[in-house]
C-alpha cells in the first residue's frame, strides 16, 4: 500500500477542500493518505512517504504563500528527486503563472510529476472535487 503525504497551506479553505478531495481520491485507490499542514512538514518527513501531493493557492503577484509554504517547499524540494509528486491549488486572479513556475521548480528538483497540476478558481465545485480525487488516484 502506498503512503501519500498531502501537504497544503490554505488561507480561505479552498485549497484545504482540494486537499481533502485529493486524499479521498488516493484512499479510494487503496493508498494511505495523510493530510499535513505545510508548517508540520519538513525534509526529514519525506522518507516516511511514497508519493506527495502539494497544495498551495496563488498569493500576491502569483507566488506561493511566503511565510509557511515557500520555506517548507524550499527545504523539501531537494529531497523529492525521483519521487512521485502532484501539485494543486486555488486562485482568484491571474492566469496560473504561480503553478507554471512551481511545476518548473519541482521538475528542476528532479521530482517525477505524476499528473498534470490542478488549478481551481475560488472554491472547488463538484467537477473540481472530482478532478482533485483523480489527482489523488494518480499518485496512489
Amino acid at each position: 500500500m502506498s503512503k501519500i503525504a498531502v501537504v497544503f497551506w490554505s488561507g480561505t479553505g479552498n485549497t484545504e477542500a482540494m486537499a481533502n478531495a485529493v486524499a479521498d481520491g488516493a484512499k479510494e485507490k487503496g493508498a494511505e493518505a495523510e493530510l499535513i499542514s505545510a508548517s508540520d512538514f519538513n525534509a526529514d518527513s519525506v522518507a516516511n512517504y511514497d508519493a506527495f501531493a502539494f497544495g498551495c493557492p496563488a498569493m500576491g503577484a502569483e507566488v506561493l504563500e511566503e511565510d509557511e509554504f515557500q520555506p517548507m517547499w524550499d527545504a523539501v524540494k531537494g529531497s523529492l528527486a525521483g519521487k512521485k509528486v502532484v501539485l494543486f491549488g486555488s486562485y482568484g486572479w491571474g492566469d496560473g503563472e504561480w503553478m507554471r513556475n512551481w511545476e518548473d521548480d519541482a521538475k528542476n528538483a528532479g521530482a517525477d510529476i505524476a499528473a498534470d497540476s490542478l488549478t481551481v478558481n475560488e472554491a472547488p465545485d463538484d467537477d473540481a472535487v472530482a478532478q482533485c480525487k483523480a489527482l489523488g488516484a494518480a499518485i496512489a
